[in-house]
């Protein structure tokens, strides 16, 4: 699988460390968007225990999943919405 390929489906968090670690010079078959637009949602941000947030890293990572949606998944359930 080329490594553009793995790019599309990153959350912003995970590209966002992905460029960290790589060039743009590396993917032959990318081209630089020239137009975008976000659509985005306000969002609320709250503290959390540094030892919760560890085990919650630790399982959205063995899930496949970033940290924001395996907190809000379960914020969810307890919301019962």
């Amino acid at each position: 699988m080329k490594k553009s390929k793995q790019i599309k489906n990153m959350s912003v968090y995970e590209a966002s460390d992905f460029w960290d670690e790589h060039d743009f010079s590396e993917f032959e078959d990318v081209e630089e968007v020239k137009d975008i637009r976000f659509s985005l949602t306000r969002k609320k941000y709250i503290g959390v225990d540094t030892d919760l947030y560890l085990v919650i890293k630790k399982k959205a990572k063995k899930l496949h999943m970033t940290e924001d949606t395996l907190i809000n998944e379960c914020l969810r359930e307890k919301a019962e919405v």
